[in-house]
This record gives C-alpha cells, structure tokens and sequence, in this order.
C-alpha cells in the first residue's frame, strides 16, 4: 500500500522527517487535523495525509524540518510492516471493521501495531479509557516514552482530562494545564481525548504548553462533524451528519440540551439502541428517511417527534419550534444516526444540503469557524 511504499522512501532517504501517526476506532480525523494545526500554528513545517487528505506519496519531500503527521487506519497499519513513527497515538478500541479482522483481539492486536517499531527517544500516546486499549499500554515497553490519556481520571504520566481541562501529568505531578472552555469546536468528552491526544503529541514534537493551548483556540473543527453552521436568533444550527450511527450521533447528544434533533436516513443495525440516557436532554425529533418508522417505535411517548420525510421540511420544523421555545440556547441539531443513502449520495452532501437549507432561512447568520 501508499504508507508501506512512503516509510520505505522513507528510510531510504535519510532525511531524519519527523514522522507522527495516528490511530484509533474514533476521533482519528479531528485529531490529526488539531495535531497538525497545532505544529503550523507555533511555526512547524508539516505535512497532513493519510487516511485524511492527500495520499501520502502526494505529499512534500522529506526533509529535517518538515514533520509528518499522518492518519492510519487499521488496513493501513496491517499493510505496513516498515512503519516506524517518532510518535505514535492510539485513540480507542471499540468494536468495528470485525468483518474483515473477526475477532476484536484480532483488530487490537493491528491497532497496536503502529507501536511496534519505536526506537529510544520515540514517544507512544494511548487512551485508556477501553480495556484493549488499556491492555495494550499496560504490555508496553521499550526505550520510548508512553504517554496515558484519559477522561474522568488522572494518569501518572499522560494527559487527562476533567470538564473541559486538560492536566499534563509527569510521575503524579502537574506540569501544565490548558482549558478547552469557549472553544467549540472542542465540545464534549470525546473531543476532550481528541485534544489530550494531540496535546501529548504535540508535546513529543518540543512545543511549549503555553503555545498548544494558544493553538487550540483557534482549531476550527472538521466539516460535518459537530460542525457549528449558524446562528438564528437565540437558535443554534449544528451539522454532524458524520454521525452514521447511535454511538456517534450519542457524542453530540451527550454535548447539548434542549435538542431538536433530526434523525433518519438508511438505519443502521440497532437503531437508536443505547441511546435513551441522552432522550432527556431532546425538546422533540424530526424523523426523515428510511429510517423514519422504526425511529418512531423507538421514540415512542417518550421522546416527542414528528414525521417530517424529508431534510428541508425537518430543517423548517425544528426552525419553527427551535425559535418558538423557552430555553436560552436551543440547538437544531442534524445527527442523524443514519447512513444517507436512501435520500444522498453520501454524508458530505447530506451534510452540504443541511447547511444550505439552514443558510436559506430567513435571519440566519453563518458561524465563524467549523464545529460547535
């Protein structure tokens, strides 16, 4: 494959390119991008490809100054032997891709891979806040640093993080903290271990704590994820149409309330399943799609919800209600826990159509910056 051939070239070149790798189930692509925005914003030279952007033999030649920072899936990593990064991330481990690996200690033991060839001076980041990924820190050792990330509780050594910041951590002690607070494209759990991920990463590539929480600041986020799109009156419209299925469409439930929520699409296996703890936070869903009649049984009298068909006459409803609500700050929210074939292409023009829809209502001013 592409990353097989670029750590053979490489190796061959001499060039001493710094390399950073990145996996994990979720998370992979904000954290990437943040880790990269983070180096260019404090002066670094780098380089973004991989599983995100441009392939990897697309990118600049190798040299001293220019680090790498690439995103890999688990194909990626089983199909290259030669990958020896500088710095290497493991996200998450949850059950995904078992088609093709079976078993979930067959797609660990891939995952754990990208860990494999760090030499003395290397830097390895893990969360551990799953128990593969857990069990894989744990049997970790070398002449390479390794770096914990958690959220909810310290490490010893890493970085974790607790309602919204980030604790750098070195043998039990404190060196630095960086607050997450007002920045939206951060917003919730899981973009809290996105940030302490790329925190510990950018940390392995010599910047100061003062710069990365400079940097972080002015992260925009990614399309389409949580992706903050305008604002209407006191209405917040946010587009997550990356949000395929319950798991993610949960993480932006679990970062708002008073929720309109459009939901629907090609369901996937489970529906809404797991769900139900976030059905509080949710003022009413407006189902669209496929999916639509099985929401609803899902739903039933305990979340409201209105049978809409289609994305425009969602958007337009939950407008309607949004506007009309008491709440300070209500959120139209696109997360539709749904593939989109039924109605798009795919979840970027799903996402594109959500966003011009919004763009189109009467008094609705676009958002600087991506994610909310």
């Amino acid at each position: 494959g592409d990353i097989e051939l670029f750590c053979r070239e490489r190796a061959k070149s001499g060039a001493q390119a710094p390399l950073v790798a990145i996996t994990g189930t979720n998370g992979k692509s904000t954290t990437t991008a943040l880790t990269a925005h983070l180096l260019a914003t404090s002066g670094k030279r780098v380089a973004l490809g991989g599983n995100i952007g441009k392939s990897v033999l697309d990118l600049e030649p190798f040299a001293p100054d220019l680090i790498y920072v690439i995103e890999l899936s688990s194909f990626q990593i089983d199909l290259s032997p030669s990958l020896k990064p500088d710095a290497a991330a493991l996200l998450n481990i949850t059950p995904d891709h078992l088609d093709r690996h079976g078993k979930l200690h067959d797609y660990a033991r891939i995952k754990a891979q990208v860990f494999a060839k760090l030499g003395q001076g290397a830097t390895a980041v893990i969360g551990v806040d799953d128990q593969p990924s857990r069990a894989i820190a744990d049997a970790l050792s070398g002449s390479f640093a390794v770096k914990r990330i958690a959220v909810g509780r310290a490490v010893e050594t890493g970085v974790w993080a607790k309602d919204g910041v980030l604790h750098e951590m070195d043998g039990g002690a404190e060196l630095a903290r960086a607050g997450l607070a007002g920045i939206g494209s951060l917003r919730g759990a899981h973009n809290w271990q996105n940030a302490a991920v790329a925190y510990a990463l950018a940390r392995s590539q010599g910047l100061a704590p003062a710069a990365i929480a400079q940097g972080l600041k002015s992260f925009a986020g990614l399309a389409h994820r949580m992706e903050q799109v305008a604002r209407r009156g006191k209405v917040l419209f946010v587009n997550d149409s990356k949000a395929t299925n319950a798991d993610a469409a949960g993480k932006a439930l679990a970062s708002f309330t008073d929720i309109y929520w459009i939901i629907g699409g090609r369901p996937k296996e489970g529906g809404l399943a797991g769900l139900e703890p976030f059905f509080p936070r949710i003022a009413r869903a407006y189902l669209i799609g496929e999916a639509a009649e099985a929401f609803a049984r899902q739903l039933g009298g305990t979340v409201a919800h209105k049978h809409c068909g289609t994305l425009d006459q969602a958007v337009a409803a939950a407008a309607a209600d949004a506007g009309s609500s008491g709440a300070r700050e209500p959120v139209v929210l696109l997360s539709p826990a749904c593939a989109s074939y039924d109605q798009f292409a795919n979840f970027e023009k799903r996402g594109e159509a959500f966003r011009d829809i919004v763009m189109g209502l009467d008094g609705a001013e676009s958002v600087q910056g991506r994610a909310a």
